[in-house]
């Protein structure tokens, strides 16, 4: 299956052309380091793209202060990873381990050249990508989470830094390994997150981890946009894409993490151009870092509470947040890209037990709850379908709850045959989960069948049902059908499919009122939107 980034083994030390070398030190400025200077810190802000002429940088162990790889960067090689394309956060602690000469640019005359310099732009973002992906699989960051196996707080920044790529380190309380014991100590011997070598969150949210991170509205020295897109699925992540190729100021406002409910595939095989699949998260992944390039701003964890309407016919959106300065953001468009979220059931304790056994996901974080247990997976689509293949590989054994008597109307043909046959799986038609077991963590679930109960023991269940879309915040701005979507195109006498009635507003996706609900749909619609939305854009500038 598809990953993001390359592996990092696998890149030769490819050199920067020559030119491109001389273009660097066009914009950059000559600095020499003396043995043991400290190039880079953690939490530093990447605003320096570095170039090494001559010597040799080294990744330092922040808790050891001893060389933590073997590997080094020495001349003809660069520093930085992909927050550079955002400025956020610094996850490495870089040390000259000799005198060392460098060439800084800062990052913003980095970005431009690399924008006119496509080659260039390949090189460094693919090897940027690369870093990120050996940072995340080696969970090399200042930020370590304890008890996330008990405590869903934990649980929920573990699962925001997971499917938005941020590397972290994860540890059980009870742990026995001696990293795990010395985090534990460091948290108190409670759940707890912890940044840097000792800094402990206060009832820690992904909020706070995220201003740490500098993912949230600090990025922006503005607040005034070309176009403000609200949802980062893949829908908004195209458009984000398109919107940035085209010159527009650009800014992606996401309540969780990118990729949306796509993010939380473990694998969509039917994705053109990657045969052996892909997951979602890694999907829309790719696509962020190519809206970074094209200088898109993305922001999360944020939600749009409200849309006004000023008089100049601009748009307001105020954000959540408790009195917190800046927290509105105005631009002359809204795409909304929002999607939908899946329903709860009414089920007595089902609240209380939201991540304590009780998901609406199954990426590599949730699988783990699911060894030695028996799953139970509720719902007949395609997320439902491939959340239960995935959890089969971990899982004792998954059972895949359908309310009606057949998956052919509501799953791909392809998934459905392939469950049907697997022997790790039990389709339960006709059936549906009535009561949930258990005080602290799930126990148990009832099955009713023709009246009939059935409990099974389970410490884990995810719930992917019908969905609802995201649509109140736009406050009676657009004309949306019984069931909460957007109505647009013909049926509010617009004349293309993306329009609402409302001038300036947007949708696609599945928030979209009759939208087909796939992936693939969806990033077609973010892409086509924005010729429309440049159109709209340039008469407003030209009526101005």
């Amino acid at each position: 299956m598809e990953t993001f980034g390359d592996d990092l083994e696998t890149l030769r030390r490819v050199p920067l052309a020559p030119e491109h070398v001389d273009a660097i030190c066009e914009i950059g400025g000559e600095r020499l380091y003396a043995k043991g200077d400290i190039v880079a810190e953690i939490g530093d802000q990447m605003d320096t793209f570095t170039y090494v002429l001559e010597g040799e940088i080294e990744v330092v162990d922040p808790k050891t202060d001893e060389r933590m790889f073997e590997e080094s960067l020495g001349p003809a090689q660069f520093m930085g990873e992909i927050g550079f394309l955002s400025a956020t956060t610094n996850y490495l602690r870089m040390r000259a381990a000799k005198p060392t000469r460098v060439i800084e640019a800062p990052r913003l005359q980095m970005l431009e050249l690399m924008s006119r310099i496509p080659e260039l732009s390949d090189h460094i973002i693919t090897i940027f990508a690369a870093r990120r992906r050996k940072q995340f699989e080696l969970g090399n960051a200042p930020i370590t989470l304890v008890g996330a196996d008990r405590d869903p707080q934990v649980q929920t920044i573990e699962r925001f830094l997971s499917r938005n790529r941020i590397p972290f380190k994860s540890y059980d309380l009870d742990g026995r390994e001696p990293e795990a014991q010395k985090a534990c100590k460091l948290a108190a011997e409670k759940p707890g997150v912890i940044l840097g070598k000792r800094l402990r969150i206060e009832e820690p949210t992904p909020r706070k981890v995220a201003r740490y991170l500098r993912l949230d509205l600090g990025i922006c020295s503005q607040r005034d946009f070309d176009l403000l897109i609200v949802g980062g699925g893949p829908a908004g992540v195209a458009a984000a894409v398109y919107a940035g190729s085209e010159g527009l100021n650009a800014l992606v406002i996401e309540d969780m993490a990118i990729g949306g409910q796509a993010g939380t595939s473990s694998r969509i095989e039917n994705y053109m151009g990657f045969p052996t699949g892909i997951s979602g998260t890694d999907l829309t992944y790719r696509g962020q870092i190519q809206a970074l390039k094209f200088g898109t701003k993305f922001v999360m964890p944020r939600r749009v509470e409200t849309l006004t309407q000023r008089e100049d016919g601009s748009f307001c959106a105020v954000l959540d947040g408790e009195g917190e300065d800046g927290d509105e953001i105005c631009a002359k468009a809204v795409l909304v890209s929002t999607g939908v979220q899946y329903r709860r059931l009414p089920l007595e304790n089902l609240r209380e037990l939201e991540g304590a056994g009780i998901f609406y996901s199954a990426t590599e974080m949730e699988a783990r709850f699911c060894s030695k247990t028996e799953a139970v997976v509720i719902g007949g689509g395609n997320s439902a379908g491939q959340a239960a293949m995935y959890l089969s590989r971990t899982a004792a054994h998954v059972h895949l709850v359908v309310r009606s008597g057949s998956l052919a109307a509501s799953m791909s043909s392809y998934l459905s045959q392939r469950l049907e046959a697997d022997p790790r799986v039990t389709i339960h038609y006709e059936t549906t989960v009535t009561k949930l077991h258990g005080e602290e963590w799930l126990e148990g679930v009832t099955f009713t069948k023709r009246d009939e109960d059935t409990r099974v023991d389970t410490r884990a269940l995810f719930i992917m049902i019908g969905a609802a879309p995201n649509t109140d915040w736009l406050s009676g701005l657009v004309e949306t059908d019984e069931k909460g979507f957007v109505r647009t195109g013909a049926s509010v006498g617009r004349s293309t499919p993306f329009e609402t009635g409302t001038d300036g507003i947007f949708a696609v996706g599945d928030v979209r009122a009759d939208s087909v609900k796939r992936v693939a749909s969806a990033v077609g619609e973010g892409s086509v939107v924005v010729s429309t939305i440049w159109t709209y854009l340039d008469e407003l500038a030209n009526s101005a």
